[in-house]
C-alpha cells in the first residue's frame, strides 16, 4: 500500500476539520452541537501520530480562541462586542417618530422568510388560498356586470369628462362604495379579495369608474374610521358612508409634501375657542392640499395636518404631530377648488385649501386622545391598502391589454400570414402573458396574506410598485402589436384609455421612484431581515448594560447567520442548487432551488452592502434599488409558484410559470451582477461575488422556444388564455370590438382551415381579384366551398374588418372651443 505523501496530510486534515463546519453552517446547526463536534474532531487529530505538531498547535489555538469568543459572554463584551456596541451606538443615526411609525406600520410576511436565506416553504404553501364567497360572486355576477354593460367610457373620457348622474345613482344604491364597511353600518364586508376583484373588472372597462369607487373603498374615512374612530363618529358616518348619502375624499399630499408626506407644513394650530357660551379647546387650520380624488364632489373630507401647540393648552410637546380630521363640506372657510384632469382620465381629482378654519377637537378622528397618531394610522393602512387598489385597476388593464392583444395579433394579418406568427410579435405576446401571469398570482397571493389577517407593509410597496410597472410594460407591448389600431383614440379604440391611465397609478399612493429606491429594501431591510431592527433597538436601549447584553447576543447569532448565507450561497451555487432541497417533484422542483439559493444569496448581499457601506447605503439609491429589485424578484416568483399550486397545478399553465419564474430569476442574477459591478468596496465586493456566483453567471433569460409556444397558446381559445383573461369584462355586446375580438378569435381556427384548403384548390385566379372578399366570392362562383364554409368565413371576414376599423371625426368634434377669428 502505497503511503500518502507528507505534505498531503495537512491539507486533509484542514479539509477534516472544516468540512463538517460547513455543513453545519448550511443546515445551521445549533452552536453547541457544531462545538462539540470540532471538539472531538481534534481530540482524534492529537491521537495520529503522523499528524504535524505545528498543524495541531494552530488548530487547537484557532479552536480554543474561538470556543472563549462564543461560550464566555462576559469576555467576549469585553474584547470584541462592547467596543463595536458603543462605536454602533454612536454612529447609529437618530430616528424621527414619523420613521418609526413607518417601521412598526404592519407586519412581517412573507419577505421575512426570503430574508433568511432558508425560507420555510411550508409556511407559505400552508396559506389559504384566495377565494369568492357566495355573496361576493353574486356581486360580481350582477351589480359589476350591469356596472359595466352600461358605461360607455368613449363618453365618460371624451364627450362628459365624468360619469353620468346614473351611473353615480347606481353606484350608491348598490353599495359600490360600501365593500370594506361593515354589515352592522350598512355595508358589504367583502374581503380584501373580492374588494380587489370588483375593481379589476371595472378598471377592465373603464379607468375612470374604477378609480371612483376605488378611493371610499381605500386609504380614507371609511378605513380610518373603522380601525380609529370614535363610536359617535362611527355612528354618524359609516351608515352614511355605506349609503352613498356622503361622499369621502382624503386629502393629504400637499405642493411642498408630495412623496416626502411627513414634511408637511400643513398646520393645526390648538387654540381657545368660545361655543356655545363656553370656552373649548380647538384647532385653528391652515392647509393647501392638492390631487384629491374625489374632492370636487366629495360631502366629507379626511384631512391630515401637522398639530402644533405653542401655548401647551394639551400639555407636553409643542409640536403633536401628524394628525387626521373629518371636515364636512359645509364647515366654514373650507374651499373646493376646481377639477384636475389626470391624463385624460376625469375622475373627480382637485384641490382642498383652508385658511383660518376651526373645528372642535371632537373632529379629530378617534377624538383627542389620538392627536399626533395620524402617521401611524396612515401607515398602518397604508400597509395592506396599497396592495389593493392600484394593483387592481393595472392587472384589469393588464387582462384587457391581453385579451384583445392576443386575439388581434390572431385575426389581423399582414405578409398573408396573422401578426401572431411572426416571431417578433410572438414573442412581445408571450412577454405580455408570462407578465401578467406574475401579477395576477402576486397580488392574489398577497390579498389572501391580507385576509388571512397579514398586513405587510413591504410585501404590500412590492405589489404596488411591481404590479403597476409590469402593468406599464403590458400595456406599451399592447400598443407595440396594435400599430395604429391602437393609436387613433375613438368608441373602437379599447386600448388607448388605459395606456393614458397607466403613469397615474404608477404615480399615486408612494411614486414608484420612490418606493422602489428608498422604501422596499430600506424599510425590508430593517423591518424583515431577523436580526437588524433588534440590534437598532438594543443600542438605543437606555439601560445601556441590558443593552449591551443583548446586542452581544444579537451580534452573535447575525455573524453565523451571515457566514451561514455565505456558506449556503458558494455551495449550491457550484451545483446551480441541483441538490437543494425542494417542497415538491416534477419541473416546478428546480425554481424551488432557485429560489433557495437566490434566497441565501440574496440576505449576504443584504447583510454585506448594511455592514460595508452603513448609513450612507440609504443615500446611494441605484444599490438600494438593486436590493429591492432582488427581494420584489423573489416575493413575486414565490407568488408564482403558490398560486400555480393553489390553481391545483393545470398543466396547460405551466408554460406560463415557467416563463414568469425564468423571467425574474434571471432578472435577479442580472440586479446581483449590476450591484456588485458597482459596490464601491471592492474587497467586499470581490467576496461576494465569489459566494454568490462561483461558477459566474449561469442563468438564462427565457428561450426563444418556451416564448413561441406560450404565444401560440395565447392566441387561440384556450384554457390558458381563459385563466390570464379571467375576471376582465367582454361578455356583453356592449363591449363593442372587444366582443368582436372574442367572436373572431373563435372562428380562427375554422377560417384558416378552409382558407389553407383554398389555396391548393383555388388556382388560375385573375390578376383583378384581389383581397380576402374577392377570393371568397371566386371560390363560391366555382363550387369550391358549401354554403355553410360560405357563411363562416364571410362572418369571419365581417368581424376582422369591423376590429381593423378606427374612427374619424368632423374636426369641430374634437375641440371644445371654436378656433380664433384670423382677425
Amino acid at each position: 500500500m502505497v503511503a500518502a505523501p507528507a505534505f498531503l496530510w495537512p491539507v486533509l486534515w484542514w479539509i477534516l476539520f472544516l468540512a463538517p463546519l460547513g455543513v453545519d453552517f448550511c443546515r445551521r446547526t445549533r452552536l453547541p452541537w457544531v462545538s462539540g463536534r470540532l471538539l472531538f474532531l481534534l481530540v482524534v487529530a492529537s491521537l495520529v501520530p503522523t499528524m504535524p505538531a505545528g498543524l495541531l498547535l494552530a488548530l487547537w489555538i484557532a479552536l480554543g480562541l474561538g470556543l472563549l469568543f462564543l461560550h464566555v459572554p462576559p469576555l467576549r463584551r469585553l474584547l470584541v462586542t462592547g467596543p463595536i456596541f458603543e462605536v454602533y451606538r454612536r454612529l447609529l443615526p437618530s430616528m424621527s417618530s414619523t420613521e418609526r411609525e413607518a417601521l412598526n406600520a404592519g407586519d412581517v410576511g412573507w419577505e421575512g422568510e426570503l430574508f433568511t436565506g432558508k425560507p420555510r416553504w411550508e409556511n407559505l404553501r400552508a396559506l389559504p388560498a384566495a377565494r369568492l364567497s357566495a355573496e361576493e360572486k353574486a356581486f360580481l355576477d350582477g351589480p359589476v356586470e350591469e356596472l359595466c354593460a352600461r358605461l360607455d367610457d368613449w363618453k365618460i373620457t371624451h364627450a362628459w369628462a365624468d360619469l353620468p348622474p346614473e351611473i353615480w345613482r347606481f353606484l350608491k344604491e348598490k353599495g359600490f362604495f360600501a365593500l370594506i364597511i361593515p354589515k352592522a353600518y350598512g355595508g358589504l364586508a367583502f374581503s380584501n379579495y373580492a374588494h380587489a376583484e370588483v375593481l379589476l373588472r371595472v378598471a377592465s372597462r373603464s379607468m375612470t369608474a374604477a378609480s371612483v369607487i376605488a378611493v371610499p373603498n381605500s386609504l380614507g374615512p371609511a378605513e380610518l374610521l373603522l380601525h380609529y374612530g370614535t363610536e359617535e363618529q362611527k355612528n354618524h358616518y359609516l351608515p352614511r358612508l355605506a349609503r352613498g348619502e356622503e361622499i369621502p375624499c382624503f386629502a393629504l399630499t400637499a405642493p411642498t409634501a408630495g412623496s416626502d408626506a411627513a414634511s408637511m407644513i400643513d398646520q393645526g394650530r390648538v387654540v381657545r375657542e368660545r361655543r356655545d357660551g363656553r370656552e373649548i379647546l380647538a384647532l385653528r387650520l391652515d392647509f393647501d392640499k392638492r390631487y384629491i380624488t374625489l374632492a370636487p364632489v366629495a360631502t366629507v373630507i379626511g384631512l391630515a395636518v401637522r398639530v402644533v401647540d405653542p401655548e401647551r393648552l394639551l400639555g407636553g410637546e409643542v409640536d403633536r404631530g401628524i394628525t387626521c380630521l373629518l371636515l364636512p363640506r359645509t364647515t366654514p372657510g373650507l374651499e373646493i377648488g376646481r377639477w384636475h384632469f389626470p391624463l385624460n382620465t376625469p375622475f373627480p381629482n382637485g384641490p382642498v385649501r383652508g385658511r383660518g378654519i376651526v373645528v372642535p377637537l371632537d373632529a379629530v378622528i378617534g377624538g383627542p386622545e389620538t392627536i399626533g397618531q395620524g402617521w401611524r394610522m396612515l401607515m398602518e393602512n397604508l400597509a395592506a391598502g396599497r396592495s389593493i387598489s392600484l394593483p387592481a385597476n393595472a392587472t384589469g388593464a393588464a387582462k384587457m391589454a391581453v385579451r384583445t392583444s392576443s386575439a388581434y395579433t390572431r385575426v389581423r394579418r399582414q405578409f398573408r400570414v396573422p401578426l401572431a406568427r411572426l416571431e417578433g410579435v410572438a414573442q412581445v405576446l408571450a412577454r405580455m402573458g408570462g407578465t401578467l401571469y406574475a401579477m395576477d398570482a402576486v397580488r392574489t397571493v398577497t390579498l389572501a396574506a391580507a385576509d388571512a389577517g397579514g398586513r405587510s407593509a413591504v410585501t404590500s410597496a412590492i405589489v404596488k410598485a411591481q404590479v403597476t410597472e409590469m402593468g406599464r410594460r403590458v400595456a406599451l407591448d399592447a400598443m407595440d402589436v396594435h400599430g395604429g389600431k391602437g393609436i387613433m383614440l375613438g368608441p373602437r379604440n379599447y386600448l388607448a384609455r388605459g395606456f393614458e391611465a397607466v403613469p397615474i397609478a404608477i404615480t399615486v399612493e408612494g411614486a414608484n421612484l420612490l418606493t422602489r429606491n428608498l422604501i422596499i429594501f430600506g424599510q425590508g431591510a430593517i423591518r424583515a431581515h431577523p436580526y437588524v431592527f433588534r440590534e437598532m433597538e438594543a443600542a438605543r436601549d437606555p439601560d445601556r448594560a441590558a443593552g449591551r447584553r443583548a446586542f452581544d447576543r444579537l451580534i452573535v447569532a447575525h455573524t453565523g447567520f451571515f457566514l451561514s448565507n455565505a456558506v449556503r450561497a458558494f455551495v449550491m451555487g457550484l451545483h446551480a442548487a441541483r441538490f437543494a432541497p425542494s417542497p415538491v417533484r416534477g419541473p416546478l422542483r428546480r425554481y424551488y432551488q432557485h429560489l433557495n439559493r437566490y434566497s441565501a444569496a440574496f440576505a449576504l448581499l443584504a447583510d454585506g452592502s448594511m455592514f460595508a457601506l452603513g448609513g450612507s447605503l440609504k443615500r446611494r439609491e441605484a444599490l438600494s434599488a438593486r436590493l429591492a429589485d432582488m427581494l420584489s424578484c423573489l416575493y413575486i416568483a414565490s407568488c408564482v409558484l403558490k398560486h400555480h399550486e393553489d390553481r391545483g397545478l393545470p398543466a396547460e399553465e405551466e408554460d406560463a410559470v415557467v416563463w414568469a419564474c425564468r423571467d425574474l430569476v434571471y432578472t435577479f442574477q442580472e440586479q446581483a451582477h449590476g450591484l456588485l459591478r458597482n459596490f464601491p468596496n471592492r474587497f467586499m465586493a470581490a467576496f461576494l461575488r465569489l459566494a454568490v456566483f462561483p461558477t459566474g453567471r449561469s442563468y438564462s433569460a427565457p428561450s426563444d422556444a418556451l416564448g413561441l409556444r406560450l404565444a401560440a397558446r395565447l392566441c387561440e381559445d384556450s384554457p390558458l388564455r381563459e385563466a390570464l383573461v379571467a375576471g376582465s369584462y367582454a361578455s356583453d355586446p356592449a363591449a363593442g370590438p372587444v366582443a368582436f375580438l372574442e367572436r373572431a378569435l373563435r372562428l380562427a381556427p375554422a377560417a384558416e382551415e378552409i382558407e389553407r384548403r383554398l389555396r391548393t384548390s383555388l388556382v388560375d385566379i385573375p390578376p383583378e381579384v384581389l383581397g380576402d372578399r374577392a377570393r371568397l366570392a371566386l371560390a363560391s362562383e366555382r363550387g369550391l366551398l358549401d354554403a355553410r364554409e360560405q357563411e363562416l368565413l364571410g362572418r369571419f371576414y365581417d368581424l376582422v374588418e369591423e376590429i381593423v376599423a378606427v374612427d374619424d371625426f368632423d374636426q369641430r368634434e374634437l375641440g371644445t372651443h371654436p378656433l380664433p377669428s384670423s382677425g
